[in-house]
């Protein structure tokens, strides 16, 4: 298959007639699969109405079937043909952070969408993004859009078009070049269903926000505990990983440089995931910065970014440092302990 690149100015007064929008969207409407960026990462967006597109979806990304896919709308108006029983608190945080990096988990109104981007669940999770380029594209096929991040699963998630064009080229119709996005992690998922909310997924609207927002905020036990079966799409396998194995270290930086030094010992290629304040400190092979410690909204732009540029090295082994968890620190351990898939080392000296 020929993959079709469309490059799209954000900025264009009337994106929904910009002749590239259109032509992404008589895609779309073809039932053919389409990668888009929004403002957390690249989406792969399929016609959530029809089980070909889907299909397509799964099989272009090799991703489980039984992983529920998350809608994407450009207007509420969308909403009421597929979602009903919506909450007042659902309500509040709709008003409050759509448009944007909240996906909000509904009780779903049967036979409207596919089954296969639901799963075959009784719930439905969607969220209307932030970024122009995504609503303009959206608004112009008419259709809500099931799209899961665009990438090879559990590859990291792209955050520019040539991430998705590195793994994806070939497997889909075409690829929406609207520039790199912005908040870096995927949307923060929070079930509406229940007597409060619950977060599913940490993402890019904080805890913090969420709660000075509708109060108590309710956590998906599969966060803290590896035996839970997460509820979240996206979140049930590993994800975000890099090729070579990634250890995260809660010590520091010399307890970090000594296990550096071990593994060097041994002949081991040795790369460190670290932040600007400490990349000076260290000696190793390969050593590359996250964004910086003291304003972790940078790291959790370039985290996956960061997680990629590992696959250009030939690093044998890879430590990364650990990060508060408060803020969007939350989603960046979230997504590097979901990449490391390996006990955090806890290392003092």
């Amino acid at each position: 298959m020929e993959t079709t690149m469309w490059t799209v100015d954000k900025d264009v007064d009337n994106l929904v007639t910009y002749p590239q929008i259109i032509e992404a969207a008589e895609k779309l409407k073809g039932n053919e699969v389409v990668a888009f960026p929004t403002e957390t990462v690249y989406g792969l967006g399929g016609n959530a109405k029809d089980d070909g597109a889907v299909a397509k979806i799964f099989a272009a990304k090799g991703r489980p079937g039984d992983n529920p896919l998350i809608i994407h709308i450009s207007n509420l108006g969308q909403l009421e043909h597929f979602a009903v029983n919506i909450s007042e608190t659902a309500q509040i945080l709709m008003e409050t952070f759509w448009p944007g990096p909240l996906t909000l988990v509904l009780e779903k109104r049967e036979g409207v969408l596919s089954e296969k981007a639901t799963a075959g669940l009784s719930t439905v999770a969607v969220r209307m993004p932030g970024h122009p380029v995504a609503l303009a594209l959206i608004e112009a096929s008419g259709l809500p859009i099931a799209a899961p991040s665009a990438n090879v699963s559990g590859k990291p998630s792209p955050t520019t078009a040539a991430h998705v064009h590195e793994d994806l080229d070939g497997r889909i119709a075409g690829i929406v070049d609207g520039g790199p996005t912005g908040v870096g992690v995927e949307s923060t998922v929070v079930d509406c269903t229940g007597k409060y909310p619950v977060i599913l997924r940490p993402g890019g609207i904080t805890r913090e926000q969420l709660e000075e927002t509708v109060g108590k905020i309710g956590e998906d036990p599969a966060l803290t505990d590896s035996s839970q079966v997460p509820k979240s799409p996206g979140m049930k396998y590993r994800h975000y990983a890099p090729d070579s194995p990634l250890y995260l270290v809660d010590g520091s930086a010399a307890a970090i440089q000594q296990l550096v030094d071990e593994k060097r010992a041994a002949g081991m290629k040795v790369a460190v995931m670290t932040t600007e304040e400490n990349k000076g400190f260290y000696r190793a092979d390969i050593i590359i910065a996250c964004g910086r410690r003291s304003k972790l909204e940078t790291v959790a732009e370039s985290l996956y970014d960061t997680l990629r540029s590992f696959n250009e090295t030939d690093a044998d082994i890879i430590f990364g440092e650990v990060f508060p968890v408060a803020g969007v620190g939350e989603a960046v351990m979230n997504r590097l302990t979901k990449a490391s898939g390996n006990p955090i080392i806890t290392k003092n000296l």
